[in-house]
């Protein structure tokens, strides 16, 4: 397929250069360029003009919603949408509402995930559209689902990013109480990891949270706007998430201590604090 491909970051350069080892035609437009295999465009219209396929994967609603006209002025009516960003359930829904093929389709796996094309894609929309999408969805995920109409896909990514929030705050709980008990947190997240308490954040982080390595694969800012989206989601379903509450003020306390552009997982450095 044609596809014109908005966004090459951490995320969309390496999904975009999948696309093209599969053997589609993709045009991609960042406002950095980088290189990924396909041919660079000068502009939104230039990258969608023609396309069978558009697709965006950006850091927020603000950004999906500046490219947005131009996708809607350029691109093909009858053209494919398909938005990878994490956004608002209600940004998917307007843009359902005023372009006829579109799914919202958030991603989860971080960096290593994209490299890997082994995302999980969590997508809203038409039953018709998501098959007419398998092709691009089987070139950059490994697991990817249809979970109801437009929006349902951001409801669900909220949920993925709840849990794995959570998930990074109760890991750096553990490793501050090993490790002031003196204990080999080494050996310890060894065993938590092959036993009920294993997670995939248990696998791929362990080592790195111990290390203190938090080079970002995916920044505590991005999930700082994750909770909002939470939050928010939580409220209009009139329903109660009071450790994800607790989780989003850790996430806010990396943020204001100067966190922003380190991984998530350097909720570690918050945690640590509360018992200096």
């Amino acid at each position: 397929m044609k596809i014109g491909f908005i966004g090459l970051g951490i995320m969309g350069r390496p999904m975009a250069g999948h696309l093209v080892k599969a053997g589609h035609e993709v045009t991609g437009y960042d406002l950095n360029p980088v290189e990924f295999g396909g041919a660079l465009a000068g502009g939104v219209a230039e990258a969608v003009r023609g396309a069978d396929v558009v697709i965006t994967m950006l850091p927020a609603d603000p950004q999906v919603e500046a490219v947005f006209p131009d996708i809607s002025a350029n691109a093909r009516p009858d053209a494919l949408y398909i938005d990878f960003s994490t956004i608002t359930p209600q940004t998917s829904q307007k843009v359902a509402q005023q372009w006829k093929r579109s799914l919202d389709a958030p991603v989860s796996g971080g960096e290593k995930g994209a490299v890997d094309a082994v995302l999980s894609i969590m997508v809203g929309g038409s039953a018709d559209d998501f098959e007419a999408a398998r092709p691009v969805f089987e070139a950059v995920g490994k697991t990817y689902k249809l979970v109801g109409g437009p929006g349902a896909g951001q409801y669900v990514k909220a949920a993925n990013q709840l849990v794995v929030g959570g998930t990074f705050a109760l890991v750096a709980e553990a490793i501050v109480l090993m490790e002031a008990a003196g204990v080999d947190a080494t050996a310890g997240l060894d065993v938590l990891a092959g036993g009920l308490a294993g997670s995939r954040i248990l696998e791929l982080k362990r080592a790195s949270m111990l290390a203190r390595d938090f080079r970002p694969g995916f920044r505590i800012d991005l999930h700082h706007k994750d909770m909002g989206i939470i939050l928010d989601a939580a409220r209009g379903a009139e329903v109660a998430i009071p450790m994800g509450a607790l989780t989003a003020q850790l996430i806010a306390a990396a943020r204001a201590q100067g966190h922003g552009g380190l991984d998530h997982s350097a909720l570690l450095k918050v945690v640590e604090g509360l018992s200096r």
